[in-house]
């Protein structure tokens, strides 16, 4: 009897002496024209760090409380589906007496922890909505400019440009240039038929018979042009 009389109070002893080097993170949710009550606000609460160890949830008053946080350093945060809050910086100090003690410092985001701002805050805490999220992305209205700029639509309106004028330049050219367009448009054609039928013999053929041809009506001229010389 007396044993287990001892168990219990050293246990008592233990839990009173691991309590005085823990304190409750407390304060209040301010309510303002961005989040006017706990029903805009929702199902939020405020956390140390990631959370996983400490947390308390928002009451309907807007107050909060983390119970018995252990001596450290903790970033704090609001966690809300709908709204955005300032984190803070939180200090669990103990003191040579034995007492605990919060500090309370702004932080800004994307900072180092490390060194503390020199400014420091109340405690308990009090925050406040700055902004809500917005979730809805309004639609891209129509505009000729940017549809001008894609390089699809550019050579869409190229080709139709040339679709347009080609008739046009058709009337324009000399006759024997045109000619001489439409039986190299016809051998090019054959070739391409030839291939595309699997007929690869004949379609080289074709292209070194062009090949020649060309060499020969180039030839023709320099060639009268010598015999003239000569006489």
């Amino acid at each position: 009897m007396v044993f287990h009389s001892l168990q219990g109070l050293l246990c008592l002893l233990l839990l009173c002496a691991v309590g005085t080097f823990a304190i409750d993170i407390q304060g209040r949710i301010v309510w303002n024209d961005v989040c006017s009550n706990a029903t805009t606000l929702g199902r939020a609460k405020v956390v140390l760090d990631s959370g996983s160890q400490h947390a308390g949830a928002v009451t309907a008053s807007g107050n909060f409380k983390i119970f018995d946080a252990p001596v450290g350093t903790y970033l704090l945060s609001v966690i809300s589906h709908d709204y955005t809050f300032d984190q803070l910086r939180i200090d669990v100090l103990d003191s040579p007496e034995g007492a605990v003690g919060v500090e309370v410092r702004p932080y800004i985001a994307g900072t180092p922890l490390n060194p503390p701002a020199d400014v420091l805050l109340p405690h308990p805490i009090t925050l406040a909505a700055k902004q809500k999220f917005s979730y809805f992305t309004a639609p891209e209205s129509f505009n000729v400019l940017s549809m001008l700029s894609n390089p699809m639509t550019m050579m869409m309106v190229v080709a139709g440009f040339m679709m347009l004028a080609t008739p046009y330049m058709m009337k324009n050219i000399d006759p024997e240039a045109l000619e001489d367009f439409k039986k190299e448009q016809a051998k090019m054609s054959g070739v391409q038929n030839a291939i595309a039928s699997g007929d690869f013999k004949g379609g080289i053929s074709a292209i070194m018979t062009a090949a020649e041809e060309q060499a020969a009506a180039r030839a023709a001229p320099r060639t009268g042009k010598g015999r003239k010389s000569k006489r």
